[in-house]
């Protein structure tokens, strides 16, 4: 397990994001202020959630508890904490309430100050600026709320350049986080191969995520997940976002189905988002083989032109045409390759970009900065980022292939698509679900590094999958 002390990384990122403010447009004496995540409770109950806390203010300072202002003093470069003073009945259900220094030192900032003395803080520096952050989340369409206190509209605020500046700052990942992500992939990918190994017809799919969960806490002190998992069992597969409230991996594996299983641990709120996908069994039927090739060859397609300088659209086309290449190849599509791709036939199978930025959040800010907007297109629309790589940032990468009914049952009579499919296999596939095969890269000069590991062909596959106790038994009754 890697240590548990992460200030200097932490302080790291301040100074890389008050650098962006040394600018001459910057006034003197401008502050940034920020405000954390505040403890909350269940609906009108007493029973407090597990407070996680907001993704930028852990960024920048790490801090696990609730209730935390701060603010950044742009000529000084110093951070400054602002706490909740507790009261005394904190320290008989809560445990011991801490000084103001033993705050200090635990996130290795400046000064710490109570949030009840935060306004005559301000009022004493009297700053030319207050930047505070509040923008739009180019993923969930969400506006950032800014940080607020009362009297702060004596002050001039300005809503808008630290969103845009920190966005930036968390696209480009330092080499300390890279570190902290490869340990939570590394603990993610183990889960993932502790899960193939026991799996089995007449498990439940929410078996498997508690044996994902069970090995990535106990083994790696990963207490959160980093997304609601999806063990998608059969035609679950073909569920984008299966697993959720309504849908809670419920359902018994039946012997000969595909799994789709997308999980990943979190770590210092640093995410991880792995997806295998694998028979039940451990034995791949004809079928079962078409669909997982087609999405690793366009995985491994991917691999081949990732590196700095290439656009990550130019990776999704890539993914979509190779999909489209393989169901050809295979016998479930019939025509010209490139007017398939002119018709967005792949969209039909891959109806998701090909993967996004990750980090601090599953789906990372910063995928669409100013002045670069979406794609309208059926099987573009939905890419959540269109930048140029560049080394440092992180990304999943995750073809897949899906035979969605409300999807392909409408396409069966549609002009635009009727006569590139092969209608009566395409029918015999509907249940099936679907394979999608996901990595965490992070992109380098010439290419990139895999911070997962796991089996990735046919055979490494099935020969781990034989191991499992019994496996073998029942393979010789099958034969």
């Amino acid at each position: 397990m890697m240590a548990h002390n992460f200030n200097k990384m932490h302080a790291a990122l301040r100074q890389r994001l008050l650098a962006r403010f040394n600018t001459p447009d910057v006034p003197k004496q401008s502050i940034l202020l920020l405000q954390g995540t505040k403890q909350g409770a269940r609906d009108n109950t007493d029973i407090e959630t597990l407070l996680r806390q907001e993704s930028n203010f852990h960024y920048l300072f790490g801090v696990n508890e609730g209730g935390f202002y701060a603010t950044l003093h742009v000529d000084e470069g110093k951070s400054v904490l602002f706490m909740p003073r507790l009261p005394p009945a904190y320290a008989v259900w809560m445990g011991k309430i801490p000084s103001c220094d033993e705050v200090r030192e635990k996130y290795g900032v400046e000064e710490v100050h109570y949030v009840d003395e935060l306004k005559d803080y301000i009022n004493k520096a009297s700053p030319s600026v207050i930047y505070t952050l509040r923008g739009k989340n180019t993923d969930s369409g969400e506006i950032m709320t800014p940080a607020y206190y009362e009297g702060m509209d004596e002050h001039r605020v300005d809503h808008g350049r630290l969103w845009d500046e920190l966005c930036e700052c968390r696209v480009i990942k330092t080499k300390e986080e890279i570190e902290v992500m490869r340990h939570v992939n590394h603990i993610s990918s183990q889960a993932h191969l502790d899960v193939m190994k026991a799996a089995k017809p007449g498990m439940y799919e929410y078996e498997l995520e508690s044996l994902f969960h069970h090995r990535a806490y106990s083994g790696g002190g990963c207490r959160y997940f980093a997304y609601t998992p999806i063990c998608a069992s059969g035609p679950n597969g073909a569920i984008l976002h299966y697993g959720h409230a309504g849908a809670p991996n419920d359902r018994q594996l039946q012997d000969g189905d595909m799994l789709l299983l997308d999980m990943g641990a979190e770590y210092h709120c640093y995410s991880s988002d792995l997806t295998r996908s694998y028979p039940c069994n451990g034995k791949f039927t004809p079928k079962q083989r078409d669909v997982y090739e087609t999405v690793m060859e366009a995985k491994q397609a991917c691999f081949a032109i990732i590196k700095a300088g290439i656009n990550w659209e130019q990776v999704h086309r890539t993914a979509d045409r190779t999909i489209v290449e393989g169901l050809l190849k295979r016998g479930y599509l019939k025509g010209d390759v490139d007017e398939m791709v002119k018709a967005h036939v792949g969209g039909l199978f891959m109806p998701h970009g090909v993967g996004h930025l990750i980090g601090v959040d599953t789906h990372d800010i910063g995928g669409y900065p100013k002045g670069m907007e979406r794609i309208n297109e059926s099987n573009l629309k939905s890419l959540r980022t269109r930048r140029d790589l560049a080394p440092g940032m992180v990304l999943t990468v995750e073809p897949g292939c899906y035979f969605i009914e409300s999807l392909l049952l409408p396409a069966f009579e549609d002009k635009k698509y009727k006569d590139f499919l092969v209608v009566d296999k395409l029918r015999d596939m509907l249940g099936f679900g679907g394979v999608r095969l996901e990595d965490n890269i992070a992109v380098t000069e010439d290419g990139y590094d895999n911070l997962s590991f796991g089996p990735t062909t046919v055979a490494e596959i099935e020969e781990i999958m034989g191991c499992r106790p019994g496996a073998e038994k029942k393979r010789k009754i099958d034969e």
